[in-house]
């Protein structure tokens, strides 16, 4: 068999479709330079190169995903028009059947629109840290349907598109990789307010992921029931694992407190019972 009648041998037909093993081979050939292209644009987006580098990384991995997705929609269209299936031919006959599937599946045509939004927008991207319905998590992976987020548990939780779009999702770092956090405490009034507000105030500096720009300070903020009330404010960058360091701070703070004589105080209350004086077998411990 010569190769010509090889590559238009018919291996099987449908009506008007006729599937050449040719146009198979070229098909798979569309699919081929597909693969290597994406591979060709990761490397040249995702790693800093000349002008990219002066976008965002984050930025930079949403503009892949929505040139990948882009792609492979056309070279799905090619390789479909490469075997002789007519797209525009599908469409018209099957209008039925899409308005069908749109309304069986429109949660799904919601969250795949959701995703391009995202993408387009740049409003969530691969390492925010997003809290969503008391969950805190870190974006690992934003896919047309839905994105994935790593919570401090180490476990993944899948969340839907949609919900990024249409519900109020706190993204902590969004604008800045150092966000604001406080950390509250109340003192004896007994303290001295300057010394107090001092041991705090080196305790949040002499923590190795309180940021140094901006400055963490520290308020008088109340005098409360049983204590002088003090908030202590600082920016990090580990968000992530911001728990961990409240907690080093506090315990620091405790240290520091207790080197002064300086004391957190429980809460205290006087209670008077009234009519216990007919009873003076109480005070005098009789039975």
């Amino acid at each position: 068999m010569a190769w010509d009648d090889f590559l238009n041998y018919s291996l099987f037909e449908i009506g008007n479709f006729n599937l050449l093993i040719g146009n198979l081979f070229l098909s798979i050939i569309v699919a081929v330079v597909t693969w290597f292209l994406i591979v060709i644009l990761r490397k040249a987006i995702l790693q800093p190169r000349f002008i990219i580098d002066k976008i965002d990384s984050k930025r930079r991995n949403s503009i892949f995903l929505i040139l990948k997705y882009f792609i492979w929609v056309i070279s799905v269209i090619i390789m479909l028009e490469v075997i002789g299936v007519e797209i525009t031919m599908i469409l018209v006959g099957s209008t039925a059947l899409l308005v069908g599937l749109g309304l069986g599946l429109q949660h799904i045509f919601t969250d795949l629109v959701s995703g391009l939004f995202l993408l387009f927008e740049g409003t969530i991207k691969i390492g925010d840290i997003l809290e969503a319905d008391g969950v805190v998590g870190k974006v690992v992976e934003v896919n047309l349907r839905s994105t994935e987020l790593l919570t401090r548990d180490d476990t993944t939780i899948i969340i839907p598109n949609s919900k990024f779009v249409v519900e109020k999702v706190s993204n902590w770092s969004h604008n800045s990789e150092s966000v604001r956090f406080c950390v509250k405490i109340g003192v004896a009034y007994s303290s001295n307010v300057e010394k107090v507000m001092s041991c705090l105030q080196e305790a949040m500096e002499e923590n190795p992921e309180v940021s140094i720009n901006p400055k963490p300070y520290v308020w008088f903020t109340d005098y409360g029931e049983s204590a002088m009330q003090f908030e202590m404010y600082f920016w990090s960058k580990g968000v992530f694992g911001i728990e961990k360091t409240k907690s080093d701070i506090r315990r620091a703070v405790h240290i520091k407190l207790k080197e002064n004589d300086l004391v957190v105080p429980f809460p205290q209350r006087d209670i008077h019972i009234k009519g216990l004086e007919k009873f003076p077998q109480f005070f005098k411990g009789e039975e």
